[in-house]
């Protein structure tokens, strides 16, 4: 069985395709499930899928996972994280969370893909290019690193980037206490009032209302996105809008939007 997390497409890219190539059951993780469970049958493998933020599992998976209530101890477990660039300790804190319910972490392995976070100054997409070479690359690993995962290999085979544990011990816990807010979030005179930015909010952190504060000032009417402050900053409503009518201050203008697409 393979558990994955996706907010822009990338991780939903490469669950599908090791889903594929192993012939293993996909289950989306949905982190609003308070008793989450699976049932896994004799002798079965567990893979889990989903995107870095700031050098560590989403902490959300990992809230995700602590809950979980499993029937058997996997033959194997896995996981397989995307990023822009490396993962740091990814795979060391992850094996914690596991430990906690007497699970072995087996593998880890590292896909990088294009950038999706661009809430601070300086941080941007990848260009159109540049996108389509990480994507081309993680095809052409995709079923390596099956047949790793069917040899039931134990091991770590991710890109570390420099500075790893301090990035994953350090640099995560100002990322969270300081950056993860939903209150830059607004909208402008874009919005078309379609509500799919609420439908792709994993964590249901947004309803459509005709009460919102416009910091544009406009005077349009209609339904707007209200952000309810739980948000992890996956940026899906950000990149699925139409109409790119969703910013995050002033970092994300005229920045451009990514969600996953084959090239």
């Amino acid at each position: 069985m393979i558990l994955y997390f996706s907010g822009c497409g990338n991780s939903k890219f490469v669950a599908d395709e090791l889903a594929r190539l192993t012939n293993d059951r996909l289950t989306l993780i949905n982190p609003m499930e308070p008793t989450p469970s699976v049932t896994l049958s004799a002798d079965e493998s567990l893979g889990f899928v989903c995107p870095v933020y700031s050098w560590a599992v989403p902490r959300i998976v990992s809230d995700y996972v602590s809950r979980l209530k499993i029937n058997a101890i996997p033959s194997y477990t896995y996981l397989a994280c995307t990023c822009g660039d490396n993962v740091g300790r990814t795979p060391e804190r992850f094996a914690k969370v596991l430990k906690a319910k007497g699970i072995m972490l087996d593998a880890a392995f590292s896909f990088v893909m294009p950038e999706t976070y661009i809430n601070l100054k300086g941080f941007k997409l990848d260009t159109d290019e540049n996108a389509a070479r990480k994507i081309n690359a993680v095809r052409e690993r995709l079923p390596q690193v099956a047949e790793r995962i069917g040899r039931h290999e134990k091991v770590v085979d991710v890109v570390r980037g420099k500075a790893p544990w301090l990035n994953t011990y350090v640099t995560n816990a100002l990322f969270y206490s300081l950056l993860i807010t939903d209150k830059k979030f607004y909208t402008t005179d874009r919005c078309i009032s379609c509500g799919l930015c609420a439908k792709v909010c994993p964590l249901g952190n947004i309803t459509m209302s005709g009460d919102y504060a416009d910091p544009q000032g406009s005077a349009k009417q209609g339904l707007r996105p209200i952000w309810h402050g739980n948000c992890t900053n996956c940026m899906a409503c950000y990149h699925h809008c139409p109409n790119n009518a969703i910013q995050f201050g002033k970092a994300t203008q005229g920045k451009g939007q990514y969600t996953f697409k084959l090239i």
